[in-house]
């Protein structure tokens, strides 16, 4: 949130240096991001003065230029080649003299003196929107003619220079949601650390006046449960035009671009008191009746912006007699707003239940300064100053009379909350014996009131706008953070107990992989475990498992993800557009499912590969990464983390065209593959990418329960056997490998494939096999027809079963 520290002193009378502000800020809970000095109009009009015309002559060589003598305010008028149709002699016009520097929305440019078509050109003429002070580009500025020639155009516009506060407001300080209230934090720091007592005080209303009815509009709350209050007032009589200056600088300052007078007051006062409020063209309003209820299931609602809302029965909307206006709390309609024709208006301010306004504005995916207000709770206390205090501003800016008492129906009313506060237990929870008259001083400089007292026990009353203060600790915090963290003392080094660590300590083995997969050339990520609902709408998933957001901050944050996958996705694109193709990504993280018993969070590990397996080079071609190097770096792994006795077979995931999967029993442990070809296109990706999900806790688990046992090193000699097989293309290598380990018992100790070939001169629908086969005993040495015995029942087991045959 951004605090004009020019705009803050108008209710704090101090003259204390924005540094310091900015520290006591961030002392008493406001954390200060961001402290940097501006100009209200960027460079602030530096190197612009006015400058009055001469002489006005055609360009002997262009049609559209003129050339003209400009007085400056030195002793010697310049040329000015001018391409503006309105310049004329006599003007007083703001000049951007050689050295300038105009600022743009594409950068900027310097001034120079230069030759247009021959003529010599020594400035710059300037048009509104050059010079930032608007849009209009249809010629020049054209000024008072009092204007005093030569002095500084930042004079005359009433440039100010200011420092904006950037605070990161917490959600739960509501208070602190405008220039009043942060001023009223920053008092109750000068009183606990500076002399004196500075005044805190807001713009008197007391110039507001109801005397007259031309104009009523009717007020009707009928849900009272979403609209606890709302006020409204007619202005007849107004003039809609460019604001003054010093409100254009005030809005500037916060990052907030001038419309209207209109418009700029009712931000004015939003940002001055944290209570939002809306200008409506009174004629506008059918009937001459505001009704506050629910919208209709499925209308169409076309907001200011022009884009189109399709609305539910339980969005909150501000009608008139026959068409809703207002998005309550949230965006205005485009039949609500003010324009430049507009002559009479009603304006509104309104206390609404912040779930209802919350819940509108995610729903609509929505996020303004007024939903963002409301949907935390504004002042209940404000809200008929707001609308005074808009009401006097624009009867002074904009002129008009008001044309009806104020409307208040107030249905339900807000009360000031009471909480008992223990002295003794607060200085306890502290850890010091903060006096009693600076407790006083502290809760009163933060409009908590003390009803009652009786020994240490004290009866407060916590104002209404204070909804994060709900308990006693509540409190306790808010004496300590004005007393100061920093004010309390501690003695010799803080200390904390440190939970001892098991040998076998989760982050143990996940160092040890990261490690390893770093040395494989993978790069650890991290995603966001909130994703779109949309992924698990196909592919194996089912939509009803998916973790729902209550409130979700956008659609693409609507769910928990089941699965790690298409974060890895989005990472893969991301870097493909970006001419990163050969991608090599690991992540642990959590997945979340939702059962009928209740719900399930796992730890799992995901891996990803895309791109070239290694750079193309001199010696080699470009290789494409491909499913075995993924499997290979699962199985090394596997190794590290001591994992044996288990199973593989094909996966039947949806995500995968074709995969493996390793489990022990019905427990998956591992599944990989290579991602789905129509699931690649949604991501608009074009190379095949492999994947592998593991389940991290099944799979350190079940390396937890392996047994370590140690043996000496081979002292007989190992004998390999090769044999091809023709095999039916279904069949896969792993179903051989698991029926070859069974028959060959404790001498057959691995069994590897290194060809694989289908097509010519084999028979339809066969493809063949070479597997090598390492057999050793450890107690001898192996002989032929020992070796020849096994093989052949290896080779008998895997043709009974898979109908193999020796090619």
């Amino acid at each position: 949130m951004k605090i004009s520290y020019n705009w803050l002193k108008e209710y704090l009378n101090t003259d204390l240096s924005p540094e310091k502000a900015a520290e006591y800020l961030t002392d008493t809970g406001l954390e200060v991001e961001g402290l940097e000095q501006i100009d209200t109009i960027k460079g602030g009009l530096r190197g612009v003065v006015i400058g009055e015309v001469l002489s006005c002559k055609p360009h002997p060589d262009a049609d559209r230029l003129k050339v003209t003598e400009v007085n400056i305010g030195t002793d010697q008028a310049v040329q000015i080649v001018c391409g503006a149709p309105n310049v004329a002699t006599g003007q007083k016009v703001p000049v951007a003299t050689v050295g300038t520097e105009i600022y743009t929305e594409d950068g900027s440019f310097t001034i120079k003196k230069s030759k247009l078509r021959g003529q010599v050109s020594e400035g710059m003429i300037c048009a509104e929107d050059e010079l930032g002070l608007g849009e209009s580009h249809d010629g020049i500025m054209i000024l008072d003619p009092a204007a005093k020639v030569g002095s500084p155009a930042a004079e005359y516009f009433e440039i100010e220079s200011d420092y904006v506060i950037e605070i990161g407001l917490t959600p739960n300080r509501t208070d602190a949601m405008s220039h009043y209230g942060v001023a009223r934090d920053l008092r109750a720091a000068l009183l606990r650390f500076e002399q004196g007592k500075p005044e805190l005080k807001l713009p008197s209303v007391a110039a507001f006046k109801s005397e007259r009815n031309d104009m009523p509009i009717a007020v009707r709350i009928e849900n009272e449960e979403a609209c606890y209050r709302y006020m409204g007032i007619s202005i007849q009589g107004v003039k809609v035009e460019e604001s003054p200056a010093w409100l254009q600088n005030r809005l500037r300052a916060i990052g907030l671009k001038p419309v209207n007078n209109i418009v700029d007051i009712s931000n004015y006062v939003l940002h001055e008191t944290g209570h939002p409020m809306h200008a409506f063209d009174a004629d506008k309003i059918a009937g001459k009746e505001i009704i506050i209820k629910n919208a209709v299931a499925g209308d169409k609602f076309i907001t200011l912006d022009g884009s189109e809302l399709k609305l539910s029965d339980q969005d909150l909307m501000i009608w008139d007699a026959e068409r809703p206006l207002v998005l309550a709390g949230v965006y205005g309609g485009q039949n609500s707003g003010v324009s430049n024709s507009t002559e009479n208006i009603f304006l509104e301010v309104a206390y609404f239940d912040p779930v209802h306004i919350r819940k509108s504005a995610k729903r609509h995916a929505l996020n303004t300064d007024s939903s963002f207000r409301y949907e935390r709770g504004v002042d209940p206390e404000m809200t008929e100053y707001a609308l005074k205090r808009a009401v006097t501003l624009i009867q002074e800016i904009a002129g008009g009379e008001v044309s009806m008492a104020i409307a208040d129906e107030h249905p339900v009313k807000i009360q000031n909350q009471e909480l008992t506060l223990n002295l003794d237990r607060m200085n306890s929870l502290i850890g010091e014996a903060i006096p009693t008259e600076m407790v006083r001083d502290i809760l009163a400089s933060l409009d908590i009131r003390i009803k009652a007292e009786s020994g240490q026990n004290w009866n407060l009353e916590v104002p209404a706008y204070r909804r994060d203060v709900e308990r006693e600790a509540d409190v306790v915090e808010e004496v300590l953070r004005i007393y100061g963290f920093n004010a309390v003392p501690y003695d010799g080094p803080m200390r904390i107990s440190v939970a001892q660590k098991s040998a076998d300590d989760d982050a143990r083995e996940r160092d040890m992989i990261s490690s390893l997969l770093s040395s494989l050339g993978y790069h650890e990520m991290m995603n966001n475990s909130l994703t779109k609902a949309s992924y698990y709408e196909k592919y194996g998933f089912e939509p009803e498992a998916s973790v729902a957001m209550l409130n979700p901050l956008s659609q693409d944050l609507a769910v928990m993800r089941q699965s790690m996958l298409f974060g890895g996705l989005e990472a893969v694109e991301y870097n493909s557009k970006r001419q990163r193709a050969n991608l090599k990504f690991f992540e642990f993280g959590r997945c979340y499912r939702k059962k009928e018993s209740g719900f399930e969070e796992r730890e799992d590990l995901a891996l990803w590969l895309t791109g070239l397996a290694e750079d193309e080079n001199w010696k080699q071609g470009a290789q494409a990464s491909d499913f075995y190097q993924l499997k290979n770096a699962v199985q090394l792994l596997f190794e590290r983390i001591g994992l044996s006795g288990f199973q593989e077979s094909a996966s039947e995931a949806a995500i995968f065209s074709e995969g493996l999967k390793w489990h022990r029993g019905k427990k998956v442990l591992a599944e990989i593959g290579k991602v789905n070809p129509g699931l690649l296109k949604s991501f608009d990706l074009k190379t095949a990418v492999f994947y592998a999900e593991l389940n991290w806790e099944a799979l350190v688990d079940a390396a937890r329960k392996n047994s370590i046992v140690m043996s000496d090193l081979p002292k007989f000699p190992e004998v390999r056997r090769d044999l091809a097989l023709l095999v039916d293309s279904n069949v896969k290598y792993g179903d051989l490998a698991q029926a070859a380990a069974k028959a060959g018992g404790k001498l057959l100790k691995a069994v590897n494939l290194f060809d694989v070939y289908e097509g010519k001169n084999l028979p339809e629908g066969k493809k063949s096999y070479a597997l090598s086969f390492t057999l050793a005993h450890e107690e001898k040495t192996l002989n032929d027809k020992a070796v020849e015995q096994i093989m052949s029942k290896i080779q008998a087991s895997l043709e009974k079963q898979y109908g193999a045959s020796l090619r």
